[in-house]
């Protein structure tokens, strides 16, 4: 196979990454609700560190559930995605540093680093939805978190990831992949 089919394999077998598309919206709920909580800030912090652990398990149930092929390993570009997607735990050291220093700017740089670890996956998926969706949480996202508490970052990510979801799905239509 070349790049290109190589491309368009991982976005058929894999979905254009729904699953963890999906999972993140169980994740994005769960941190609303702490956040939604009358903790203290660093315990809410905490916890929505906690809260991010059972992605890759969520992720995986949808996958069985959708028929999702969680590992593709016939496809070598499989490999580019888990390292684009390892990349953001990199990041999420800025998101440690901001836990004690500005704590009520935490869930708005978890969200940020989020919405731009998005962006390589619009190449590996050739997916416009990745690419707009990557810049929109991004940017966006910094400007509902200066203004607004956490839990309203929260639900703005709900929403983004909600409307991402139906981007994929129609996505996978325009390919003919049945989801």
């Amino acid at each position: 196979m070349n790049l290109e089919e190589l491309r368009l394999d991982c976005a058929i077998k894999q979905k254009k990454g729904l699953h963890f598309i999906l999972a993140s919206i169980i994740i994005w709920g769960a941190v609303l609700a702490i956040h939604l909580s009358g903790l203290p800030i660093l315990t809410k912090n905490f916890l929505t560190f906690c809260s991010t652990a059972p992605l890759m398990p969520i992720a995986f149930i949808i996958s069985k559930i959708l028929k999702i092929d969680f590992t593709n390993k016939g496809n070598p570009l499989t490999g580019l995605g888990i390292m684009l997607s390892l990349n953001q735990m990199l990041y999420l050291l800025i998101a440690m540093w901001i836990y004690p220093t500005l704590p009520d700017k935490m869930v708005m740089v978890i969200a940020i680093i989020f919405g731009a670890h998005l962006f390589p996956f619009s190449w590996l998926y050739k997916s416009k939805s990745y690419a707009a969706m990557s810049v929109l949480i991004s940017v966006s996202i910094l400007i509902v978190g200066c203004f607004f508490e956490s839990y309203i970052v929260a639900l703005t990510m709900i929403i983004y990831e909600i409307l991402f979801s139906i981007l994929l799905i129609f996505e996978m239509k325009k390919i003919n992949t049945p989801i």
